[in-house]
């Protein structure tokens, strides 16, 4: 992974704990894909523009998959057993492939509307997986992998809770998106609600390898702000995803000031 603002940045080239070559392909395949790109850029306009709230587009996918990615490499490099794609009878290099497509179709939905659209997003992203997975795969495993996506992409926002660790990442991965850079839109715009607040006083995430866990998530805040993102909204992401006891979350106040309200936050 290389570095990039702060966070990891996907790199295909470096080498990875997991087999590679096809989720790279795929990844080609989408940033080519003419559709794909367009649906990204036209997910925003309901949540940002009409609606408020923080970014979800093309900015937000690039980065929640950096995440994903980089979450299911620790993880993988730490034991962690995958189930999605073995589930199914798909190889261990599909794995990636469903996080990478999941990652990439999980918020189209909001070209519907930003509530419930985690519902929405699954006719949506069913019918762009119909399209794309016949380049990669046979009719059988095509719809195999499907299934696994579409798994993630429901449970990544809802209360139906994730069956598989893909779906796991997902989840997770979302949350993770929480810097101030993702908030900026709203609040340029005059939003003060406890989202662009709260995403506003984080100011780094971080994933690396843990001491006591495969994965250890770092979060740098400059006030108390942040505690909704992190000990509200991510905690809520990591509970019930199957990697609560793989994923150690440590938040930090890096105020100065002596008066700090909450100094660290460990989930």
């Amino acid at each position: 992974m290389s570095e990039m603002s702060g966070t990891h940045a996907y790199d295909p080239s470096e080498e990875h704990a997991f087999p590679d070559e096809k989720a790279n392909d795929v990844l080609a395949y989408i940033e080519s894909d003419e559709e794909i790109q367009a649906y990204l850029e036209a997910q925003n306009v309901n949540p940002v523009a009409r609606k408020g709230y923080n970014d979800h587009g093309a900015k937000h996918i690039e980065i929640v998959r950096n995440r994903a990615l980089r979450l299911y490499d620790l993880l993988k490099a730490g034991g962690v057993a995958f189930n999605g794609a073995s589930d199914q009878g798909l190889a261990e290099a599909d794995e990636a492939v469903i996080v990478a497509l999941a990652a990439t179709l999980h918020d189209i939905g909001h070209v519907v509307h930003r509530d419930d659209h985690s519902y929405y997003s699954i006719p949506l992203a069913a019918d762009l997986l119909d399209r794309l997975l016949p380049e990669f795969y046979g009719t059988a495993d095509a719809v195999r992998v499907k299934a696994e996506v579409l798994h993630a992409i429901l449970c990544h926002h809802t209360e139906e809770e994730p069956l598989t660790t893909e779906a796991g990442v997902i989840r997770v991965a979302d949350g993770l998106d929480m810097e101030r850079g993702r908030s900026r839109i709203p609040y340029e715009r005059g939003g003060r609600g406890i989202n662009t607040i709260s995403s506003q006083a984080i100011q780094e995430v971080s994933l690396e390898p843990g001491d006591d866990t495969p994965v250890l998530v770092e979060i740098k805040m400059h006030n108390a702000a942040g505690v909704y993102q992190v000990d509200t909204l991510l905690k809520d992401k990591l509970e019930r995803s199957m990697l609560e006891d793989s994923i150690r979350i440590v938040a930090v106040n890096t105020s100065g000031d002596g008066e700090r309200l909450v100094e660290r936050i460990e989930l």
